[in-house]
């Protein structure tokens, strides 16, 4: 296998894995991204080699970091990503900023990520795929979880751990800014 067919095989299954962790269609991703279904459908197949402007457009409506996408493998060492360089979803929940943490090698099947809630914040999420469990610890303020019917509230310190494969909530319990840390096993 040359290198070029490599870079996009590994291109397309991690596109594949970022569209499924979303829980979004071809057509869910081409509307987000502006770029055709089809050119999604060829990328996600190995079929097509996208321009940077394409992936870039990808990349950003999937929330995936778009340097890491390439990488063969974590590089030796410490890998550090500065606070100001983690990618942050948009478009997602009201009154909460999310970074991600996580490499994009892992979308799908383990995602961290740092969540910030302003007071009143809120972020309902579609079910995920069959057996996702969702792992949400609060460093400051209150936060309300809700998984199906089920519901609690967590403070300071408290984790909650919940089924993320029906419809499920994260909002803000205090009418003060909070934030969580939340893992996401296999979206």
């Amino acid at each position: 296998m040359s290198e070029s067919e490599s870079i996009t095989d590994r291109l397309a299954e991690r596109l594949r894995a970022a569209r499924k962790a979303k829980g979004l269609s071809l057509d869910a991703v081409a509307g987000i991204s502006g770029v055709s279904r089809s050119m999604v459908s060829q990328i996600e197949r190995g079929e097509s080699s996208p321009t940077v402007a394409t992936l870039w457009n990808l990349t950003q409506a999937l929330g995936v970091d778009f340097a890491g996408l390439l990488e063969a493998k974590p590089a030796p060492g410490i890998e550090v990503t500065r606070e100001a360089a983690a990618p942050v979803m948009t478009g997602h929940g009201k009154g909460v900023r999310i970074r991600i943490l996580s490499p994009a090698e892992t979308v799908g099947d383990h995602e961290v990520y740092d969540l910030s809630f302003q007071p009143g914040g809120s972020l309902v999420s579609a079910p995920h795929s069959p057996g996702c469990r969702e792992h949400l610890t609060v460093i400051e303020g209150a936060l309300r979880v809700e998984s199906g019917a089920e519901e609690a509230e967590i403070g300071q310190g408290d984790t909650a751990r919940y089924a993320a494969d029906r419809a499920h909530a994260i909002h803000e319990a205090s009418g003060r800014a909070a934030r969580a840390i939340l893992i996401v096993q296999g979206s």
